[in-house]
């Protein structure tokens, strides 16, 4: 019996400029032609672990600007679906060159919208940025030992004195401290936490006696009384009514009316303001 010759070996792919380039011209042009449904799928996952190398190449540049670097794979991951999705290869032109600005903008992107700490307009970023270049550039060609002036760096890097301003100001945006960071000079442990002001508990019941007070005094003189015995010198109910004369029930209902009429005035009127803290 004769067997069947070995089916040849499929041609290896042909390189381009780098070796996480692959040759899938072929295989985007059979993606044009298909239709939706799972051959395009599969397709489309095909042609995304073909290319996926490159992207992580892509997101290796930005490894030392503080981001996990499993999370700029994801997001180079992330532009690679879309430059694949968006490819049209009856157009001409190699893939590459057209995934690569796709990639390099998810990764930008990402570090303009998620990575500063502190939600700065995309136009103070921009600000920020083009400052800290001109710093830094100022800083390596002139050799200065101490930080530009506004004017010199405005000068430099031809903006406004106003936009260089908002551009320094932003510079210690994209990080915060932590409240448990230790200040500057401080050598006894003495840490940002510490120089906040913490609320005042009893501002609130200051608020409360003063809005009661004139409720109190709508009162008749008797029940006046009996909130005073009741509440400031802690009688029970039928102490007040031995040293009245009336029953604890009769009491017990005119504290609860009384309080609930304080209660009603207090709802509808107007609460007063605290003082303003002079500046």
């Amino acid at each position: 019996m004769i067997s069947a010759p070995a089916p040849a070996p499929a041609p290896a792919r042909a390189r381009h400029s780098h070796d996480d380039a692959p040759d899938t011209q072929a295989d985007f042009e059979r993606l044009a032609a298909a239709s939706d449904g799972p051959e395009r799928e599969v397709l489309v996952e095909e042609l995304v672990a073909a290319w996926l190398p490159m992207a992580h190449r892509l997101a290796h540049r930005y490894r030392n600007r503080g981001e996990n670097l499993e999370d700029l794979e994801q997001v180079a991951a992330m532009g690679l679906v879309k430059a694949v999705d968006r490819y049209d290869a009856q157009r001409g032109g190699a893939f590459e060159p057209y995934a690569i600005p796709t990639i390099v903008g998810e990764l930008k992107r990402y570090f303009r919208d998620h990575s500063w700490d502190l939600h700065v307009p995309r136009r103070v970023q921009e600000l920020r940025n083009k400052v800290r270049a001109t710093v830094q550039e100022m800083a390596a060609t002139e050799g200065a030992d101490r930080s530009p002036t506004v004017a010199q760096v405005a000068e430099a890097a031809d903006m406004n004195e106003e936009d260089v301003l908002t551009g320094m100001e932003a510079l210690g945006s994209y990080r915060s401290l932590s409240l448990d960071a230790e200040l500057t000079g401080a050598d006894d442990g003495y840490s940002l936490a510490d120089t906040l002001g913490r609320p005042e508990a009893r501002y609130e019941t200051v608020l409360d006696r003063e809005a009661v007070k004139p409720c109190l005094h709508r009162l008749p003189e008797r029940e006046q009384h009996i909130l005073y015995l009741r509440f400031f010198r802690d009688m029970t109910q039928a102490r007040i009514a031995d040293e009245l004369g009336i029953s604890q029930m009769h009491v017990s209902r005119l504290i609860s009316r009384s309080c609930h009429d304080i209660r009603e005035q207090v709802e509808t009127e107007p609460r007063p303001q605290p003082i303003p803290a002079a500046a």
